[in-house]
């Protein structure tokens, strides 16, 4: 069974003017969900996240700033608002991902969706930052390693944006590997292949800062010579996605040529991944992604691959480009004391 969340609260954040994180990407989700077969699919209401878990990944004075913007619209930096209903909307998307953590590890749902705004992963710790207020992937893991004493949880992010806030929650750490695929140069300006964290975490930040225009080949090829063998050596016990949708190839704010279909494809391999080595557990959380058609048609194939994990021709070869290759060598050549490739 597939755990699907969804909140009329997440509507409810909105911009003054045009801003491109807008409630019409989620009523644009939200629209094609009856188109899915009903069967295998089990919505699950979201619920407030306390103060005390969003203190698991943020600066407790920024969680009660972020409280006492409630009725009020402003500015927190030049890309990122609040208007009179976000504070609700942020404690709700982050409570998204914690029910349906609850969710999955009770084996209620074999894996799910967390059809969220605002998003969260560019959320640093004590700043709101690319459109995000709390790090809803981040608190998610921190309360999955809380409440269950998971000790390996990797968190893949497929954003065209890097997850700069991710990044930092959990890179002096190894109970949490990092995976980014990202355009590069390219907002919020980290994720470089020499970012691979520090302390005992050194090695389990993996970043692939890819240049303008990949496709669907060039990303199998990275998750498959990348992601694949790291993760069959680490062995998470959980997988989290931050799956933003602006990599997509009609994005307003992207530089990538992604289609459905290779959406499609990278969801195979992570679910062929969670179906190996942490009995099917995963849950995505979602992220960016602009062009309203392009953004509803992509979850909509995301959803029927969880649904579906049957016939995933995942060892098909690509025919990745001339740059996609050479990145993947550099990468290798920087995480390969840590990992064999």
């Amino acid at each position: 069974m597939v755990g699907i969340v969804k909140d009329e609260i997440f509507l409810e954040h909105k911009p003054e003017g045009y801003h491109p994180e807008n409630p019409e990407r989620l009523r644009s989700i939200y629209s094609v969900l009856p188109d899915l077969d009903k069967e295998g699919l089990i919505y699950i209401e979201s619920r407030e996240a306390t103060h005390e878990e969003l203190s698991y990944i943020h600066e407790r004075a920024y969680v009660e700033f972020i409280a006492s913007t409630k009725g009020s619209r402003r500015r927190l930096d030049p890309d990122t608002y609040v208007s009179p209903l976000s504070y609700d909307a942020a404690i709700r998307a982050a409570g998204a991902v914690i029910v349906l953590s609850d969710a999955i590890m009770k084996g209620y749902v074999k894996n799910g969706f967390a059809l969220v705004r605002p998003p969260g992963h560019h959320a640093e710790r004590s700043r709101a930052m690319g459109f995000c207020l709390f790090n809803n992937v981040a608190i998610g893991a921190r309360y999955l390693q809380n409440k269950y004493g998971i000790q390996r949880i990797s968190i893949i992010d497929f954003d065209l944006h890097h997850g700069n806030g991710t990044q930092n929650s959990f890179y002096n750490e190894k109970g949490v590997l990092y995976f980014s695929t990202h355009q590069y140069p390219y907002y919020p300006g980290t994720g470089w292949l020499d970012e691979i964290g520090e302390n005992e975490g050194k090695g389990y930040t993996v970043n692939v800062p890819l240049s303008y225009g990949m496709g669907d080949e060039d990303y199998v090829f990275v998750f498959n010579e990348i992601l694949l063998p790291i993760l069959n050596q680490y062995k998470p016990d959980f997988i989290m996605v931050s799956a933003g949708f602006d990599a997509y190839y009609k994005d307003p704010l992207g530089g990538m040529s992604l289609t459905e279909n290779g959406y499609s494809l990278i969801t195979k391999i992570l679910l062929s991944l969670s179906e190996k080595l942490c009995e099917g557990r995963l849950l995505c959380v979602l992220e960016g992604g602009y062009n309203v058609e392009g953004l509803a048609i992509c979850v909509k194939k995301v959803i029927e691959v969880l649904k579906n994990s049957s016939s995933r021709d995942l060892n098909k070869p690509t025919n990745p480009s001339k740059k996609a290759i050479h990145t993947v060598e550099e990468v290798k050549k920087r995480l390969s004391p840590y990992w064999t490739f």
